[in-house]
């Protein structure tokens, strides 16, 4: 009976609610272990669906991975989203915390994801630049919007390049701070702070 009620549970899922459910189990298990690790299996185990249903959804783990991911980035986006209102300083300490917050968390899935992009995997390629482009996009208009910060960064021409630099240079830090930095997160959050805002506002 019980049996009966879970698969009719399953059954009234959507596609697209089903979709999500798999890669919310993807992305905690790639937060948890190593890439190689993560077997589809298991995803397939933990969601109760079949093997097959998973691969119809995704045909490989690769492009499971690059699923998780995305949805990742998208949801990262999400978190640390501009607040009118608020000044510049404020959204970029509360917006690293969140991201350094994010990455500690889910270091395996961190760490396999840009491992695949500096390997020159394409799909994965395409996914860090939309997240780059997207990231770009959100802190210069949080700066433009800054009373403050605005008005000096109007008068920098390399604003955008500079945004594009300091985006590799807190990647690199968060990834060197997660092998094994004696560093607090608070101490790399106003490390990656002071670069910005040295360049924006020295």
């Amino acid at each position: 009976m019980a049996a009966n009620q879970g698969e009719r549970a399953r059954r009234r899922l959507s596609t697209e609610e089903r979709r999500e459910q798999l890669l919310s189990v993807g992305a905690r298990l790639f937060s948890e272990s190593p890439y190689d690790d993560v077997w589809i299996e298991q995803v397939a185990e933990i969601a109760g669906v079949s093997r097959g249903l998973l691969y119809h959804y995704f045909p490989t783990k690769r492009d499971f991975f690059a699923a998780v991911v995305e949805g990742e980035s998208e949801r990262m986006l999400r978190m640390t989203a501009a607040v009118p209102g608020v000044p510049a300083r404020e959204q970029l300490a509360a917006g690293l915390d969140t991201f350094l917050e994010y990455a500690h968390a889910h270091a395996h899935g961190f760490r396999a994801f840009h491992r695949a992009d500096a390997a020159g995997d394409t799909t994965i390629r395409r996914i860090y630049q939309r997240a780059l482009a997207a990231q770009e996009k959100q802190i210069l208009a949080t700066i433009a919007a800054d009373p403050e910060l605005g008005e000096a960064a109007r008068l920098r021409p390399d604003l955008e390049l500079a945004v594009r630099g300091w985006l590799a240079f807190t990647t690199a830090v968060c990834l060197e701070w997660l092998r094994g930095s004696d560093l607090t997160r608070e101490q790399v959050r106003d490390l990656c702070a002071r670069a910005l805002l040295g360049v924006i506002a020295p």
